[in-house]
């Protein structure tokens, strides 16, 4: 087993690194505080090729591996999660489910521009009642002639009021259950399509959650993704991936808790010398690394899987599941290395911990990565 990177891997964590420091940084806190979008980033990170990172370059992206993605997601979201997130739904949801299943046609006109960063993506499976349960889906797609009907409602969606393209899941035949759901490219301005709320959160303020609304919205039969019935398998498919990029974003968060608790730790001083002196803070450094490292082998064998074409969906779930305890908990652990200081926004540690929370929830919660780990393993 070959643990060393490639030297255009080296390269793209390298560039992000810088990016993020160069870019980034500076205006991270500030934007958390006013919960606003980050424009220039995003449209900085599309200039370099990020934001379509697996897709081949004939259709718009940079054509690298998987583990180049993790490499860069985890750069990227030591600095700022909430553009994790954004670069992430790009990447893993939307062009991957593009490039994987979308017609050429479809790969043309959304593909090239989402892979090239000119667009931006989004991904609409979760409803009120359509969480965990993904196949409940309430949002009805109705066939007219040569167009669908759309009428729902979708809420927690990630990019959703900055998105140029929207994939949605929406059921065409109630009769079938979850074999009855199908896919849709809904692009932004389509009529009957807007969006109803933005969210309030607790973290990855930076990045937009929406819901959004459908009321007899027209949308060409050309824009189905796959057959009628294809969309649940789809969505399943594609959060399989998706997962990685989450496992890798709470890696960066993680990461981050970790190098913040160090530098604070060689520079407080108690009792007349740094604590870092002291065992107990030792010990909880030694174990923020250990468990990150673990994640982090985790994250990358699920990348490599992937690259390969082996079967990945539960390593995935495994990566997503253990690196988002990790990341919480170095958050945590970050927190009360830094003491008082941790609890106030001076310091960056209590946005890692608000940021870190949602990767145990988003793209399937722990309980749900259990069940997806459980079955793999159970199954005749």
């Amino acid at each position: 087993m070959n643990f060393d990177f490639t030297e255009t891997q080296l390269m793209i964590q390298e560039t992000a690194r810088k990016f993020a420091e160069d870019e980034l940084a500076p205006t991270a806190a500030e934007r958390d505080e006013k919960e606003e979008f980050p424009y220039e980033g995003v449209k900085k990170l599309g200039e370099l090729g990020f934001m379509g990172m697996m897709v081949p370059e004939q259709y718009g992206g940079a054509g690298l591996d998987t583990i180049s993605y993790v490499l860069a997601m985890e750069e990227i979201s030591k600095v700022d999660a909430s553009c994790g997130v954004i670069m992430s739904v790009n990447n893993s949801l939307v062009c991957y489910g593009l490039n994987e299943w979308g017609t050429e046609e479809q790969k043309q006109k959304f593909l090239v521009p989402l892979a090239a960063g000119k667009m931006l993506g989004a991904f609409a499976l979760s409803e009120p009642e359509a969480g965990s349960d993904a196949s409940n889906q309430k949002t009805i797609a109705e066939r007219s002639g040569n167009e669908y009907i759309i009428n729902g409602t979708k809420n927690f969606i990630t990019n959703g009021a900055n998105a140029d393209v929207i994939l949605v899941i929406a059921t065409t035949d109630k009769t079938k259950g979850s074999h009855g759901i199908s896919t849709f490219i809904v692009e932004k301005g389509s009529s009957g399509f807007s969006i109803a709320k933005k969210e309030k959160k607790l973290g990855i303020r930076s990045s937009d959650t929406v819901s959004l609304s459908f009321q007899d919205c027209r949308v060409p039969a050309s824009n189905r993704i796959g057959e009628e019935g294809f969309g649940f398998k789809f969505a399943m498919k594609t959060l399989d991936g998706g997962r990685i990029g989450i496992a890798s974003q709470a890696l960066g968060i993680a990461q981050a808790s970790l190098s913040a608790s160090i530098q604070y730790a060689k520079q407080r001083k108690a009792f007349g010398k740094p604590i870092s002196d002291f065992q107990a803070i030792q010990f909880m450094i030694a174990d923020m690394a250990t468990k990150i490292d673990a994640a982090r082998l985790m994250t990358l064998k699920a990348a490599a899987l992937k690259d390969t074409n082996k079967p990945f969906g539960q390593m995935s779930a495994m990566a997503k599941l253990y690196a988002s305890k990790v990341a919480v908990d170095a958050a945590l652990d970050a927190i009360q290395i830094h003491g008082g200081y941790g609890y106030i926004k001076e310091y960056n540690v209590e946005r890692y911990l608000r940021d870190a929370k949602i990767t145990e929830i988003y793209e399937g919660t722990s309980e749900v990565q259990r069940i997806v780990i459980s079955r793999g393993l159970l199954k005749d």
